[in-house]
């Protein structure tokens, strides 16, 4: 689709539908994009589907207003990805930016969520949200890295949300807001304690409704902490994001 405009900055929209196809595989009968956020369908592996975002300009800057949609249906199995990191920059609109994701998981599918870092340049001013809804027998690996200014650079201001639902009860709800203007305290102890690299996986099995795992520290910087449903959380902190990546993948291979 064309790139979408209005006054105050860009408006764009993708939209990823994926549907069991009966045969053990699984369907795209939804695959759009608009303006800066190309979607591209690649080469799968079983019965998963693959899909891939592809930046097609700058953004979001300030103004700019950009929606991502993903649905695994019942029966699904999608993994979706991003061809690069995504870029907050400052904008000739002084307002801020949006960034909002909503991801549907059905019965018996599984969505596998596991884009790049975002990162907030500086003079940026970004809001994120993510709302995730998962049916009770759904599966859910979602991943969400933040970096803090490129190298050498003061970071941007940064607020991110994210909600998790699970059969309609809400398990997961929480904000994290950094940079220039932040509430105080977010780079103290109790914050990101002067890291500039912070991210989550949230987990979702059925099998853990039964046997959750253990709240414990995985290496330094990083936890395992289970939710009141069949989820857990792990979280880090770092002063990079190779080290993040690093943190974030040893806390989930601890669960198996």
């Amino acid at each position: 689709m064309d790139r979408v405009t209005t006054a105050g900055g860009v408006r764009a929209r993708a939209r990823v539908l994926a549907r069991g196809d009966g045969r053990g595989g699984t369907a795209l009968p939804v695959l759009e994009g608009e303006g800066p956020l190309a979607v591209r369908r690649t080469r799968g592996s079983g019965a998963e589907a693959r899909v891939m975002l592809i930046g097609a300009m700058s953004g979001p800057l300030g103004g700019d207003h950009f929606t991502v949609e993903a649905e695994a249906a019942q029966g699904a199995r999608l993994r979706v990805g991003s061809a690069a990191a995504t870029l907050a920059l400052p904008g000739q609109d002084k307002a801020g930016a949006r960034y909002d994701v909503r991801l549907t998981v059905g019965e018996d599918a599984e969505l596998r969520w596991l884009p790049e870092q975002l990162i907030s340049a500086r003079s940026s001013d970004l809001y994120v949200t993510t709302r995730v809804d998962v049916a009770a027998t759904g599966r859910l690996l979602l991943r969400e890295e933040q970096v803090l200014g490129r190298t050498g650079e003061e970071p941007g201001r940064l607020t991110s949300r994210l909600a998790v639902r699970i059969a309609g009860r809400c398990v997961l709800d929480q904000e994290l807001a950094c940079g220039p203007g932040a509430p105080g305290g977010w780079d103290g102890p109790a914050g990101l304690a002067g890291h500039r690299a912070v991210g989550q996986l949230v987990v979702v099995r059925p099998e853990f409704a039964a046997a959750p795992p253990a709240p414990r520290p995985v290496a330094q910087g990083a936890a395992v902490m289970p939710l009141a449903g069949p989820a857990v959380l792990l979280t880090a902190v770092a002063p990079d994001a190779l080290r993040l990546r690093r943190l974030l993948d040893e806390a989930l291979a601890s669960l198996d």
